[in-house]
């Protein structure tokens, strides 16, 4: 009976398959990821070296990434170019009503509650993630995860734990070289380039630039650092395939992290902000 449903209903029986295939790979997603941060302690206490290691290598680059400054360089000039954009499209946008005097309002709250984080989310999904990805996945198919296995290391807290520790350590430095960019790029672009009156601009920056705004945002730069580790050394972890193989990780781990990037900061800021955005702006 069943072999004659499955035979009359090819399709349907694909398509369960694959939703089952789905289920079974979120719950493996999730079973690593708790492994990786439940492992967190025993990775700091046991492997500090390997973690210092990691904490430079995702910070300054290794080979060809370090002639650039590696990750710094990279998150540092994104933001830097995103705040020069915001800034230009907010005083041409408020000048077509004519309050672009608020550009400095505009600077302050769009950078920190969207432009930054977002940003450089991609700028470390795309350096720091990427990079973790193919040095797990290059483990992974020459065998040398497996050799660690043989020797009594622990293979997730020495390989997949110290660098979402690394990372989430390193983001912190990170993300303030970013926030401080895209402030710069946008007081430059409204004062020197719109010749905008610097009096105007500090005065409406500062007075729309909540301190607890910043802080949330640092948060959630943590929490897309964490996401990011864990979505890229999960990729990387179980690589196959060979080279080829190591590639197809690599193009997933960035397209998953890209996702959790934005869906990170959309559920942070319903959290905090609410559907409104907790702004008012009157007078």
């Amino acid at each position: 009976m069943a072999l004659a449903a499955a035979g009359r209903f090819p399709r349907t029986r694909k398509r369960f398959a694959s939703a089952s295939r789905s289920i079974d790979r979120l719950g493996e997603q999730a079973l690593f990821f708790a492994r990786a941060i439940g492992w967190a302690p025993r990775a700091l206490m046991h492997y500090p070296k390997e973690t210092l290691r990691l904490i430079a290598e995702i910070s300054m680059g290794t080979g060809a990434l370090a002639v650039i400054g590696g990750t710094v360089v990279i998150v540092g000039f994104l933001t830097l170019f995103t705040g020069g954009t915001i800034a230009v499209q907010g005083y041409s946008s408020l000048g077509n009503i004519g309050v672009e005097a608020l550009t400095g309002f505009f600077a302050a709250f769009i950078n920190v509650r969207i432009a930054a984080p977002v940003i450089a989310g991609i700028g470390l999904a795309a350096t720091i993630g990427a990079g973790s990805t193919a040095q797990l996945g290059a483990m992974r198919v020459s065998e040398e995860i497996d050799a660690l296995e043989t020797m009594a290391i622990p293979s997730i807290p020495y390989l997949v734990s110290t660098r979402v520790m690394a990372g989430m350590i390193a983001i912190i430095p990170l993300y303030a070289l970013a926030v401080i960019a895209s402030f710069m790029a946008s007081r430059f672009a409204t004062v020197v380039l719109y010749d905008q009156s610097s009096g105007v601009y500090d005065h409406y920056f500062s007075t729309f630039l909540i301190p607890t705004d910043i802080l949330w945002s640092f948060a959630q730069a943590i929490v897309m650092a964490i996401a990011i580790m864990l979505i890229h050394t999960y990729y990387g972890f179980n690589a196959s395939g060979g080279p080829v193989g190591v590639g197809v990780a690599v193009g997933n781990a960035v397209r998953s992290s890209l996702i959790a990037v934005v869906t990170v900061t959309l559920l942070i800021s319903l959290a905090i902000y609410g559907a409104s955005g907790n702004f008012n702006l009157s007078g």
